[in-house]
């Protein structure tokens, strides 16, 4: 394994029933400051992984799992504070504001609150910042995660269909960010998206 690895993964096999697997025999190594895309149809399990590597599911064995050059779990600590996760759809905190949910994200990653006055803008959020989530749309909600992901530094990204519901100037905005941060050293990603089949 390379000195520069940051995560690696070894034959990773994920089930929701024990005679129905979803991910089998899957591998991955991503190194520091390195972007990985998964490209996949409905169904091929990418969702299933990043779940799985977030800790929110139980029917799983590996191999390995080396995070930073030392064995880990999916719910070791050490790891949820480094890692942020932006899921394709996420309903979660919705009687939060994006103030309130930044605080409290920034308190659970043990960090000051972090100014991100140049995120909200380039984002284009400025309108939205004091809503419920609830009320939000689809690309605004979408805005609130991805705004926090980069607020908090963490060294993994996983974002799970980022660009789903973005305008195109977020968007634009958004791979800006990804492959400037990148190249950085600041970040690793690992970037889901869907491929229609032909």
């Amino acid at each position: 394994m390379d000195s520069r690895t940051l995560l690696s993964i070894d034959h990773l096999n994920v089930w929701y029933t024990a005679d129905h697997p979803v991910l089998s025999d899957f591998s991955l190594e991503l190194k520091s400051n390195e972007i990985i895309g998964l490209i996949g149809m409905n169904g091929a399990g990418k969702t299933t992984f990043i779940k799985t590597l977030s800790g929110l599911l139980t029917g799983w064995h590996l191999d390995r799992a080396v995070w930073n050059g030392q064995p880990f779990s999916f719910r070791d600590k050490a790891f949820k504070q480094n890692r942020y996760i932006v899921f394709a759809e996420d309903r979660s905190f919705q009687y939060f504001t994006f103030q309130g949910y930044l605080a409290y994200a920034a308190d659970s990653y043990g960090i000051p609150l972090p100014d991100v006055s140049e995120l909200i803008q380039g984002f284009h959020f400025e309108e939205f910042t004091h809503i419920l989530l609830k009320e939000l749309s689809t690309g605004n909600l979408k805005k609130v995660f991805l705004i926090t992901a980069f607020a908090l530094k963490p060294k993994l990204l996983l974002l799970d269909e980022p660009v789903n519901g973005l305008d195109f100037q977020s968007t634009e905005f958004l791979y800006h960010l990804i492959t400037g941060l990148s190249s950085m050293e600041r970040f690793s990603f690992l970037l889901i998206s869907w491929k229609a089949s032909a």
